[in-house]
């Protein structure tokens, strides 16, 4: 095992942004050695900057970002928040993470008081459950003699997350196929009993694979040669309760890749088939000669 590995309790540990004023935080970054902070954590410390400011009882169904610049890992994140709306039923927030004075992330989030309502949802898809299939740290351990730079960063959440792909690319032969992808994740280790803990930590992992399905046409990898992607605009919604340290499965598609930017959509569902959120993302794929 890697001895610069980032832990769930190093991810823990910064996820939640100090309080320093009324509507003020103060974040943090892990340097995973990628140059920049993961955009999952920006989304994650915002929704948690958010939600320190909302009234008990109130929980996070929407979330809508956009990164707007690089975020340096060795520098602190200030969190904005700003109180859009607190109604009956409803509160909003929007949240401006900075550092040197400009802004690296903006996000709006929506919150709702707990109510009864009309339900229905998508079937699960019948895929492959996670057991018995490889681990993203051990199909990376294939390529580590090859590839050890791009296989490097494939462990970089192994002690964080347990994180199996159904159906995973070969990043060293890629090929074109459909724009569809599933991967199941599960917390390492167990966690507290906190349900806005757990909706963090589904932020944080939303971003790790999303954009990649739209890519899938193409044969294109994080490895590709002259491949430049990032991503440029993040959104989740919260249908029902759900905790990170059961298996839940993100089921993503790719429906559109145009003017160097792609689209890609997913759905989590729990192991039994409840559909738990939703997510969607906009990204640059840019080839650079």
């Amino acid at each position: 095992m890697r001895s610069d590995a980032v832990s769930l309790r190093d991810v823990l540990d910064v996820i939640e942004p100090e309080r320093i004023e009324s509507d003020r935080f103060r974040g943090r970054s892990l340097d995973l050695k990628w140059g920049y902070a993961f955009g999952g954590q920006l989304v994650a410390q915002s929704l948690a900057a958010a939600e320190q400011t909302i009234q008990e009882g109130r929980d996070a169904h929407s979330v809508h970002g956009y990164f707007l610049r690089p975020c340096d890992v060795h520098k602190a994140i200030t969190y904005q928040v700003e109180r859009l709306r607190d109604g009956k039923s409803f509160a909003s927030r929007r949240v401006d993470a900075m550092q040197d004075g400009r802004a690296v992330f903006t996000m709006t989030a929506s919150f709702q008081r707990e109510e009864p309502g009309v339900e229905h949802q998508e079937v699960k898809p019948q895929t492959s459950g996670p057991e018995g299939l490889l681990s993203q740290a051990e199909i990376a351990r294939k390529y580590m003699d090859t590839m050890p730079a791009a296989a490097r960063e494939q462990l970089t959440f192994e002690r964080v997350f347990e994180i199996r792909p159904v159906d995973p690319a070969d990043i060293l032969n890629p090929v074109s196929k459909p724009p569809l992808r599933s991967v199941w994740y599960r917390s390492a280790c167990s966690l507290p009993n906190r349900p806005a803990l757990h909706r963090y930590l589904l932020a944080y992992v939303s971003d790790m694979h999303l954009l990649s399905a739209a890519m899938l046409p193409h044969g294109l990898t994080w490895n590709t040669p002259g491949l430049q992607s990032t991503s440029l605009d993040h959104v989740i919604w919260f249908h029902r309760p759900f905790r990170m340290d059961e298996w839940l499965l993100h089921v993503m598609d790719g429906p559109s890749a145009s003017g160097a930017r792609g689209l890609a959509r997913g759905q989590f569902f729990t192991q039994d088939g409840r559909l738990i959120a939703s997510t969607a993302q906009e990204g640059l794929i840019r080839l650079q000669n």
